[in-house]
This record gives structure tokens, C-alpha cells and sequence, in this order.
């Protein structure tokens, strides 16, 4: 039985590790051939031992237009085409809080996220026509969709991103090429370590650490993990999604749903003391149950 991605071409950036990496290993296996791009030369190196023929890694500074350029040109030469690029190269930037913000800060974080992106494009699309179009994704956050999940800058950045993403869909239909991001949530992947100054080496040997330690943080309680956000990458590569474009698609665990349970009700707190409801009625309807009082 044929792959989702069966004689597809993808170009994904970031790919030596998280969510990138995890990506690469599904779409290779769903019949893809992948150029993967990164900064990280041995793992790259180890892509290519893996799936021989069917992966080239390209050394890919995503803050250097010329090696995005030169990316998109690999697709070309090494296979022949493209039919999706996965804009998924980033960081948790700088912690720069409003009334302390950097120019330089600023200008790193957009150029990393939002410029890398829409570069991405500008040399993927011309490829994408001759094949008559294509799917193009990119990594937003669901730190651009709600206050309290990221930094200032990378939830600005973020935010961009999910906007690109709407304004370049429209741009681009009439083109066969599809335009949509995917917004994580709490994936357990190197990024939130290394955020705090944790070394690299020692942040990925904390991945399962992460993942456990955020079971509760959402509806769905176990860890994200990369092979969550390698899925959604999947439907919208695959001609399953070639209906949909333009949308930001949340992959979060239910995350972005808000608090639940006695967390969700701490905000009411106060009025509830003030209305007289007893901590046993605010625990049963944390709980989901009716009250004693309400079943008398």
C-alpha cells in the first residue's frame, strides 16, 4: 500500500532534532523524499545513513537567505521537484519583557521566525508551480494565539506567523499552493531546556522528564511529544487536506481550552466565599457532580 506522501518532495528546516527530526522520519516512511536542513552536521550526517536515497541533509542557516535559496535549489537537483516546505527552524528566543525590549532582540527573534519563513516561500513557490502547486506549513505556537505561553518577542513572532499564514493563502490559491501553520502546545522537545541556558546535550536527555512533568498541564494528560505535530504536518502535505488553507491549526492537548477542574474555579474564589458555597460544593463541581445540597 502506497505512502500519504508517495512520490512527494519535501524540504523540511529545523530537521536534525524535535519536531523537525520527528517529521522526517514520517514523512520518509509515508513515501516522501526529504531534503532535510539544519546547522546540526552530525545528525544530519545521521539522517542520510538512515534513509539513504530517500533523505540529503543540507547545512541551512535559516537567518541567511542565500542558504535558504540554496535548500530549495537541493530539491531541485537532488529530486526534481518540491510539494511541501515546512518552515519549522526556531528558538525560544530572547525573554525580553515590554519595558525592556531590544532592538537587536527584536530583530533576531522576527528574522528567525518570520522572515526565515517568508523567505522560505519566496523560493519555494516558483518551484511549486512547475509542479503544478504544492503545501506550504510553517511552526507558529499556540504562544501566538494566547497571552501567558512564551516570551514577548517569540509570541509576537508567532502571532506573524499565523497571520502570513492567512494573508499568504489567499495570495497563492489561485496557484494550487495551499498555505497553513500548525500551533504546538506543550511538546516535550529540547526547546524549553536549552530556552533556560540548560546546555543542549543535558536538555535532550530531559525530554521524558518534560514530557511527564506537563501530563497535567492540559485536558489530554500525557506529554506532547513530536510525532504530535509530525502528524498534523502530515495531513496538511498529504492531498487529504488539498481543501484547506489558511488555517492555524492547534495541536495542544486541549491546552488552549483553559484551566480545569479547581484550577479553572480558583479565579471565582473569591465569589464563591462571598456567596456562602462550601468547599465541598466547589469540590464536587471541580469534580463535574452535583452538591449534596443540589441532589437534595
Amino acid at each position: 500500500m502506497a505512502g500519504r506522501l508517495e512520490g512527494k518532495v519535501a524540504l523540511i528546516t529545523g530537521a536534525a532534532s524535535g519536531i523537525g527530526r520527528g517529521t522526517v522520519d514520517l514523512f520518509v516512511r509515508e513515501g516522501a523524499r526529504v531534503i532535510a536542513a539544519d546547522i546540526q552536521d552530525d545528525r544530519g550526517a545521521r539522517i542520510e545513513e538512515e534513509y539513504s536515497g530517500k533523505a540529503r541533509y543540507v547545512r541551512c542557516d535559516v537567518s541567511d537567505e542565500a542558504a535558504i535559496a540554496a535548500a530549495v535549489d537541493a530539491a531541485s537537483r537532488h529530486f526534481g521537484r518540491l510539494d511541501c516546505l515546512f518552515n519549522n527552524a526556531g528558538t525560544g528566543g530572547a525573554n525580553d519583557a515590554a519595558d525592556g525590549v531590544s532592538a537587536q532582540n527584536f530583530d533576531q527573534v522576527m528574522h528567525l521566525h518570520v522572515l526565515a519563513a517568508m523567505l522560505g516561500m519566496k523560493y519555494a513557490v516558483p518551484l511549486m508551480r512547475k509542479s503544478g502547486g504544492g503545501s506550504i506549513i510553517t511552526t507558529a505556537s499556540v504562544a501566538g494565539l494566547r497571552a501567558g505561553y512564551g516570551p514577548l518577542l517569540y509570541s509576537t513572532a508567532k502571532g506573524a506567523i499565523i497571520h502570513m499564514t492567512h494573508v499568504a493563502a489567499a495570495q497563492l490559491a489561485a496557484s494550487s499552493i495551499r498555505v497553513n501553520c500548525i500551533c504546538p502546545g506543550l511538546i516535550a522537545t529540547n526547546i524549553f531546556a536549552s530556552s533556560l541556558g540548560v546546555p543542549s546535550q543535558l536538555a535532550e536527555t530531559r525530554i521524558d522528564a518534560i514530557a511527564e512533568a506537563s501530563r497535567a498541564s492540559q485536558p489530554i494528560q500525557r506529554g506532547g511529544r513530536p510525532r504530535d505535530i509530525a502528524e498534523a504536518a502530515l495531513y496538511l502535505a498529504s492531498d487529504g487536506s488539498d481543501w484547506v488553507t489558511g488555517q492555524a491549526i492547534t495541536v495542544d492537548g486541549g491546552l488552549t481550552l483553559g484551566p480545569q477542574g479547581m484550577e479553572q474555579l480558583s479565579a471565582f474564589a473569591p465569589i464563591v466565599q462571598a456567596l456562602g458555597v462550601d468547599q465541598e460544593a466547589l469540590a464536587a463541581a471541580a469534580a463535574g457532580q452535583s452538591s449534596p445540597a443540589a441532589d437534595r
